[in-house]
């Protein structure tokens, strides 16, 4: 069955019936504690997430479903504080013949084939025989290619949605390339090999079946570690490696994040590992600007809605800028033109 409601779609005074993942599920006292619980939920598609409240019957509902269900909901839509939450008046459980996976979990809007065809002219670049027989290792693999294909680049943060992986490499390798026309003393082939190879740990670290989580290993080990992991390990079966290569590639893996308290082992200390932390957090944090502002619910406000991870507002900027912009009006123009 076709979902045909969706989160970004959502106003205030509407009627909600329709499908919707439980993000996240919370018992509450009333003020009152007299008059019991509630039920705070998070409900999500893959357009984005709504908080949800029911306010009768709800620890008994409580108990009929969990935190990654697909449920259906009846309800209408409010606004409180500013923000929009649906008011539930009934939910159960979903049958699975009643809706699509692909419904609940956000994709990149970019072409999968084409960004993989970005991917291939980066490896085909590399002339290092053998930081090319590492990439080779990777990239001819049809299993790791799929996963790197499908892999969201974060939970949260940036390019939080399946493809974001490959999304993100296919910008860093754009913004690395301008980077080495301003810096011709950087090499070549060890920052492309490190922007192909710096989140290889994120195919593992996540799962992604019915909502972006982390797998067991991702949350004890950590994508850097195992980006590292992965890349010695391949490393180890083309003979002869020089050891020196192996260092300074590994380094720009393990120094990427730049910043101890942004889970980075290591401070950059190369010309390489400087550039690919830089370029790698400036594709990150613009990413994430342009999903805020663009999935903001009223376009016609500057202002986005507070983000909790930035701990600010963006300015989105106002509709006259873009009329300005557009070059003065001919007012001698018939308006039925």
């Amino acid at each position: 069955m076709m979902k045909e409601q969706f989160v970004r779609d959502l106003k205030a005074g509407d009627r909600v019936l329709s499908f919707f993942l439980v993000r996240h599920k919370q018992l509450e006292y009333f003020r009152d504690r007299t008059k019991g619980q509630f039920l705070t939920l998070v409900l999500s598609d893959r357009t984005g997430q709504i908080l949800a409240r029911v306010w009768e019957g709800a620890p008994e509902l409580a108990q009929t479903f969990q935190e990654g269900d697909v449920v259906k909901v009846l309800g209408e839509v409010e606004e409180y504080l500013g923000r929009l939450q649906v008011i539930v008046a009934k939910l159960r459980p979903a049958r699975e013949e009643e809706y699509e996976l692909a419904d609940f979990l956000p994709r990149t809007e970019r072409d999968v084939e084409e960004m993989l065809g970005i991917i291939r002219e980066a490896v085909a670049s590399v002339r290092n025989p053998y930081l090319r027989a590492l990439l080779d290792k990777f990239f001819d693999d049809e299993e790791f290619v799929a996963a790197f294909s499908r892999a969201p680049s974060a939970r949260r943060i940036h390019h939080a949605y399946l493809g974001g992986l490959l999304e993100h490499v296919t910008e860093v390798i754009a913004l690395c390339r301008t980077v080495l026309e301003l810096y011709p003393q950087i090499d070549h082939d060890l920052l492309l090999t490190g922007a192909l190879l710096h989140d290889v740990g994120k195919t593992r670290e996540f799962t992604y079946e019915r909502e972006i989580n982390y797998s067991d290993e991702g949350r004890l080990l950590g994508h850097v570690t195992m980006s590292d992991r992965l890349i010695t390990e391949r490393m180890a079966e083309i003979p002869d490696f020089p050891p020196e290569l192996a260092l300074r590639l590994r380094h720009m893996v393990l120094s990427h994040h730049g910043r101890y308290e942004w889970g980075s082992p290591r401070r950059p200390k190369t010309l390489e590992a400087c550039a690919l932390h830089y370029v790698d957090n400036l594709d990150a944090q613009l990413n994430r600007f342009a999903q805020i502002i663009a999935a903001r619910r009223d376009k016609t406000r500057p202002w986005t809605e507070y983000d909790t991870l930035l701990k600010r507002y963006l300015y989105a900027g106002r509709e006259e800028l873009a009329i300005e912009e557009a070059g003065p009006v001919n007012k001698e123009e018939d308006l039925a033109t």
